[in-house]
């Protein structure tokens, strides 16, 4: 009796053989493993242009308005300091390349500020300099959080 159960027990171990080819019933939703951040539904890339084309338009407004001064205090320093953090990881989570891209172009972003930030004596040719760089930036990520909207039944194909 105990050799018919210890090969029950083996028969109920071994994973059924899956055929070749696609799965012919794919689960409903995709695992969570293969879903992109962004992708997965729409409202992500909309938020994603609303914020950076904002900011866009912030940026080169301060260019045509010749505003060209830095906050250069510790609450903006710390700020820096966590959104670097925050868009560290969320760029080492994405496997899509216009996630990276995205994230890319708002980490940079984020690094020109906390520099500027840290540097007191920051020359107004350099400010602009930096203001025309992160408006393009900020414009770069507005377009490309756009080419993530209604990608959400297509996240598993592109991983």
């Amino acid at each position: 009796m105990g050799e018919h159960m210890d090969q029950q027990n083996a028969e109920a171990r071994t994973p059924d053989p899956q055929p070749p080819g696609p799965n012919p019933h794919p689960p409903p939703f995709p695992r969570r493993g293969d879903e992109h951040l962004m992708c997965r539904t729409s409202l992500w890339g909309a938020a994603g242009f609303v914020g950076c084309a904002y900011f866009a338009w912030t940026s080169f407004g301060h260019i045509v308005r010749h505003e060209f001064g830095w906050p250069h205090d510790l609450w903006t320093v710390a700020t820096y300091l966590v959104w670097l953090v925050l868009l560290g990881i969320l760029e080492a989570d994405t496997r899509c390349l216009r996630e990276r891209v995205f994230f890319g172009a708002l980490l940079l972003n984020f690094v020109v500020g906390l520099g500027l930030t840290l540097w007191s004596k920051v020359p107004g040719a350099d400010v602009r300099m930096a203001r025309l760089t992160t408006g393009a930036l900020w414009t770069l990520g507005a377009l490309v959080s756009l080419t993530t909207v209604g990608q959400s039944g297509k996240v598993s194909r592109e991983v």
